[in-house]
């Protein structure tokens, strides 16, 4: 991948055929990166934030880094699809860590507001239930929910991105799916 991602010989662009962005990442390896993952990785996004505004700008912020530290991927440390979702990943909690922030300073803001409550549609109201029941998972077993369910990874893939073995990544899962079944009926 490393050899791909950076075209090492010394030929000039026109003999090669392909241009070069951000010093050695080039056009067509970011372009089939993009084709390749950027889909499920947008699933995942929107199932971890159920928001797809925001989403659009992980996704394009995870690819934007991407162009930026190409030079840092190392095949040998993993895949190009947990390189890829290590990155979101990462760019999700930093974002959690602003809007957390960014919450503790509104509620004291407004401390004493009244609340409002708007009667939404049926499909709002069970996307909050949703997001209400996730909230009562831990943050390591939202993720893992998250990557096996909204990103649709296979349960090896979540482990190897997570960093935890296998059989301990199961049964995270399932007590998570026990904890939201019990939470949603």
């Amino acid at each position: 991948m490393a050899s791909e991602l950076t075209s090492g010989s010394g030929r000039s662009r026109r003999e090669t055929g392909t241009v070069r962005m951000s010093r050695g990442m080039r056009i067509d390896n970011f372009e089939r990166l993009f084709e390749e993952h950027s889909e499920r990785l947008f699933a995942f996004l929107v199932y971890r934030t159920g928001s797809r505004p925001l989403s659009e700008d992980l996704l394009s912020e995870t690819f934007e880094r991407v162009l930026r530290s190409h030079h840092r991927f190392d095949p040998r440390r993993g895949s190009e699809r947990r390189w890829l979702y290590t990155i979101a990943l990462n760019l999700l909690r930093d974002h959690a860590r602003r809007a957390t922030h960014e919450e503790r300073v509104l509620q004291h803001a407004s401390a004493g507001a009244p609340e409002t409550l708007d009667s939404g549609l049926e499909a709002v109201e069970h996307r909050d239930e949703l997001q209400r029941a996730l909230s009562t998972l831990r943050e390591d077993e939202r993720e893992a929910i998250a990557l096996r369910f909204g990103a649709d990874l296979k349960l090896r893939d979540v482990a190897r991105i997570l960093g935890e073995g296998e059989s301990a990544m199961e049964g995270r899962i399932y007590r998570a799916l026990k904890k939201l079944r019990d939470e949603l009926s």
